[in-house]
């Protein structure tokens, strides 16, 4: 061991004699100073009056910071830690000082002071310099402009548990506001062309971080006007200041989609900034901040409507830029590929802008990118099969662009799975390419499950690239191109000849296995998902069917499924890919996408999607009646209530509802049962609303409402009322004249088909037997209802595909409101000019239908039914307002409430318009206790007290209309959330104008809470 005579000799070594003289100086200077203790910091603070011997002081610094720079070594010397409290407390006493003559030179040490200086050494003293910097940002250009590159520093080197305390001081201190003034100030002034740029990169710097602060910078009209006409006649190193600003605003996803509203310049203007043209720097911020406007559905498909074509060229580009460079490329040209295949993830969605990929060549792009110099091989126009695997296999060998092979198998799995039915590769000329790529998956797919048969962790060093080839090949086989689809199967079956069904029975041995596990690490996880996908893919070729049946195949699946349907397995497929995690996705807020097709847990729908394989190839009902039911005999109870569950319910994705309700069909169910579907299901064929009779042509008929049938099956309508053809007075003058009208039905349409039918179109869903399902089939073909009839066809789901729901909202326009037979009326409000396109009544209102009405509430089924005035009057008034009823309606008819504006969107509101949106769910939470509504109860309730919790100066109006409203419940919590401010309330007065009865409720609550 070495003694401490040696290690300060070691020490001493790190740093030059020039450095300790420096230091000595510096020690000099600092002495000149007085030293007092600061009580509120508990630390020795300096302190200086003397202008010349801060000049000094600071001289010092600067040459003794200089003497550190670019010396990594020496800055972390025991000297240098020992001087920073010295150091940094006679800096921030001269910058609080403010004197004109030093501010400019110490804002400059200060900047070498946060550059040079090693993080953990200024962590301790981070608050007292981001206070410090702050209050010097509204000085002249010359100090503010060091103020802010060193502010900027200090921010961007934050450890993740000083964060939050210095996102407080940069609120208390109003930091953005102030930049976003001082930014103006230079649209409107002559400062420098820096100012502006420190300025902006400071504010994104903020806005990365702190993310309340993006939606308001957003918000500012003015600034943004500003911004964009800078950015329209600026030079590179400004634009790129903008585009990181632009990139920090659009982590908000209600900015983002601010910010793409302005169709004519904002769209245009980052995908330009990817362009070819631009400095590399430019692009590469220019795919970021695409990638965070982009990451919703919704916001990607406008700006592909608006830009399609061109933001595919930019993608494209950005792809390809590795070609320029050998095998061993660049990390700026790195980065770029990696940022470009990273916003080429916009493919996990359908849309036009896969038409524009295929046309621009993306399936050579993806094979240039997975295989060197392919095109200098590809001569010859056809290639034999041999030919084609030998050239993947030496391709694939050389291990070329690994770092973005993960997005290459991604992008080229979404790319297939929403081609299309049209896509022709051998029209395109791309035939070889898109086989080449097929093979290129296959024979990694084989590779990738010969590695985890072995079951061996250390065996298998990529094992998170393992998912993305396996989950492509998954895609490429339920590919709608045919095409594809089938070259996939015949290539995986060629290359599986040999490896095939050792790997199947191992898959099957390992999957039982992992599934009885009581825990899972993120290795037995990824494993699970590995071989599930694996066994999927197998089992879609055919000669591994009797393979998967003899070794209880179907069994494992069943145990597997039920596992996570028990929730006792839950896998999310970002635990186990790291390539989809990034920065922007991190940081984002206000976030409300809808999610994957495939939903959270890809154990659950690889399950469904595995089962349904099995059974779709199998088709075990046909050919073994009794193997399937054998299977899950155990369970299948269970079972069944636990997919119906699913399908009823809107918390699982579309992906996973959509394969249940292809599995129910084996047990005699089909189509997609909703909550709705169960009410409005109730008045199938009963006399009571109804207004139509549908004959068939032995005399037998059944009772129906045409609202229901316009919506649901408007092939069942007589041509003269279907809602395309004439108006809704029209269509209601030609309807009323008969209290009940029959429609006689074709000879042709059975009755018991008929009356499965109509289960379909009021319940959603309908129960046969496989004899009497097949009536069926060619009545849904004619009346286009397509998902049942790819239900009765046992049609495996289209990737991507929406589930179908069960919606009446469109009976309030043509389609249905023609057969309204009451109206909902407001009470009367302030709307000025508000008129019916139905009727000349001038109060808010709402034409509706009883059937419907009823269905959901028990007082208004009562109330219809009572024979009193009330029953037969044609209006029926609900104290409630217009926004309360038009909330009220849309429950009725979809099921659904209406969520109130959320997130950034909530939070940057005035209190004025809290009001205005919480109010109709305080409304509706009072008529749901009259009506007894329970689940727009507990749903009111729910958004109440969410919005309450985010605001208690709401609380100030809400009590007093609950109080009104005698809503007790909400009166108590809104006056324990009013009890902490008690006393500020009561001295502003705002409490004056309350009923003595709740101000004794508000102050009772207060003393409780002290």
């Amino acid at each position: 061991m070495k003694s401490g005579r040696d290690k300060e000799k070691q020490n001493n070594r790190c740093i030059s004699s020039h450095m300790q003289t420096l230091h000595r100086r510096l020690l000099h200077t600092l002495n000149l100073g007085n030293r007092h203790f600061d009580e509120k910091t508990n630390r020795w603070r300096w302190q200086c009056a003397n202008i010349e011997v801060q000049k000094n002081v600071l001289r010092s610094i600067g040459a003794f910071l200089d003497s550190l720079s670019g010396d990594a070594r020496a800055a972390r010397h025991a000297v240098v830690k020992e001087s920073v409290p010295d150091i940094l407390g006679a800096l921030l006493w001269i910058l609080q000082c403010k004197s004109e003559a030093l501010l400019s030179m110490a804002s400059t040490v200060a900047v070498k002071l946060v550059s040079v200086l090693p993080n953990p050494l200024l962590q301790s003293h981070t608050l007292d310099l981001v206070y410090c910097l702050s209050s010097l940002l509204s000085s002249h250009q010359e100090v503010a402009i060091p103020c802010a590159t060193a502010l900027n520093f200090v921010i961007s080197n934050l450890s993740a548990t000083s964060e939050k305390e210095v996102m407080e001081a940069l609120k208390e201190m109003e930091t953005s506001l102030q930049i976003v003034g001082n930014i103006k100030d230079f649209a409107e002034g002559a400062k420098k062309i820096e100012y502006f740029e420190e300025m902006t990169l400071l504010l994104s710097t903020i806005l990365w971080r702190w993310p309340p602060s993006r939606f308001p910078v957003c918000n500012d009209v003015i600034l943004m006007k500003g911004l964009a006409n800078i950015h329209a006649k600026t030079d590179s190193s400004t634009k790129l200041a903008l585009l990181k600003l632009y990139t920090s605003i659009a982590l908000c996803d209600s900015a983002a989609r601010k910010l793409i509203k302005d169709e004519e310049v904002f769209p245009l203007m980052f995908v330009q900034a990817m362009g070819k043209s631009n400095p590399h720097a430019i692009r590469i911020e220019g795919f970021r901040l695409a990638q965070c406007l982009l990451r919703s559905q919704d916001n990607c498909l406008k700006v592909v409507g608006l830009c399609g074509e061109a933001l595919v060229e930019a993608i494209i580009c950005g792809m390809t830029e590795t070609r320029l460079s050998s095998k061993k490329i660049g990390n700026n040209h790195g980065s770029l590929s990696v940022e470009a295949c990273q916003l080429a993830l916009i493919t996990r969605w359908a849309g036009d802008h896969h038409t524009n990929f295929w046309k621009q060549g993306i399936d050579r792009v993806l094979l240039n990118l997975l295989i060197e110099n392919i095109q200098d091989q590809l001569f010859e126009p056809v290639l034999s099969l041999e030919k084609q695997i030998y050239m993947a296999k030496e391709g694939l060998k050389a291990n070329y662009h690994l770092d973005i092979r993960s997005y290459l198998w991604d992008i080229l799995g979404w790319l297939t799975i929403h081609c299309g039915e049209n896509l022709n590769p051998c029209t395109r000329g791309s035939e070889l390419c898109i086989n080449l790529l097929i093979t290129c998956a296959c024979l990694s797919f084989v590779d990738t499950l010969e590695k985890w048969c072995r079951i061996c962790q250390k065996d298998i060093d990529d094992h998170f690239q393992s998912e993305p080839v396996l989950r492509a090949v998954l895609m490429m086989i339920h590919s709608p191109c045919n095409s594809i689809s089938s070259h996939t199967r015949f290539l995986l079956s060629d290359v599986l000849k040999v490896k095939g069904m050792p790997c199947l029975k191992s898959l099957l041995h390992t999957l039982d296995y992992t599934s009885s596990l009581e825990s899972y690490g993120s290795f037995d996880k990824l494993q699970l998902v590995v071989n599930l996908i694996g066994f999927t893919c197998l089992s879609s070729l055919p000669q591994y069917q009797r393979c998967i049946i003899e070794s209880k195949g179907i069994r494992v699946i069943v145990l597997l499924l039920k596992r996570c349907l028990d929730n006792d397995i839950h896998i999310e497929r970002k635990s186990f890919t790291p390539h989809l995690h990034t920065t922007c996705h991190e940081r984002s807020c206000c976030c409300f996408d809808k999610g994957d097709w495939e939903g959270s847990n890809v154990l659950l729908f690889y399950s469904l999607l595995g089962l349904t394989e099995i059974l779709h190839q199998c088709d075990l009902l046909r050919e073994n009646p009794h193997q399937f039911s054998r299977e899950v005999t155990n369970i299948s109870p269970q079972l069944v209530s636990k997919l119906q569950e699913i399908c009823t319910s809107n918390s699982f994705s579309p992906g996973v509802r959509w394969y249940v309700s292809y599995l129910l069909t084996y047990f005699g169910y089909y189509g997609f049962p909703t909550e709705l579907a169960k009410r409005i299901g109730k008045s199938l064929n009963t006399e009571e609303y109804s207004d139509m009779k549908l004959v068939v042509a032995n005399g037998e008929s059944l009772s129906v409402h045409a609202v229901i049938l316009a919506v649901r099956c408007p092939s069942l309508l007589p041509p003269q009322l279907l809602p395309c053809r004439k108006s809704s007075k029209e269509i209601a003058d030609n309807f009323v004249r008969e209290t009940m009208r029959e429609v006689r039905l074709s000879s042709h349409v059975d009755y018991e088909a008929l009356v499965l039918l109509l289960e379909y179109v009021y319940l959603g869903c309908l129960h046969a037997s496989e004899e009497t399902a097949k009536k069926l089939k060619i009545l849904a073909k004619r009346c286009n209802l397509q998902p049942l009839f790819q239900m009765l066809h046992r049609h495996c789901p289209k990737w991507g595909l929406p589930f179908p729901s069960f919606n009446l909202t469109s009976s309030f326009g043509l389609a249905g409101s023609c057969f309204s037979d009451v109206i909902l009326a407001a009470k009367s409000n302030e709307l000025v000019g508000w008129t019916c396109n139905i009727c000349s009544n001038t109060v808010p209102h709402m034409h509706v239908h009883k059937v419907i009405l009823q269905s959901g509430c028990d007082y208004l089924q009562g109330l219809f039914r009572s024979g009193m005035q009330e029953s037969h009057s044609q209006v029926i008034k609900v104290d409630i307002s217009w926004q309360a009823l038009i909330k009220l309606v849309q429950w009725f008819y979809s099921d659904e409430l209406p969520d109130p504006p959320s997130g950034c969107l909530w939070d940057n509101m005035d209190d004025k318009e809290k009001l205005f949106n919480l109010q109709p769910y305080v409304e509706l939470y009072w008529l749901s206790q009259f009506w007894i509504l329970e689940n727009i109860q507990e749903a009111c309730w729910n958004v109440i007290m969410s919005c309450l919790d985010s605001s208690w100066r709401l609380s100030i109006k809400i009590i007093k209309m609950a109080y009104n409203l005698s809503l007790w419940k909400l009166v108590d919590i809104a006056a324990n959330l009013m009890a902490p401010s008690y006393r500020l309330l009561r001295d502003s007065g705002e409490l004056e104008e309350f009923d003595d009865a709740l101000v004794h409720l508000i102050y009772s609550a207060s003393i409780q809470l002290n």
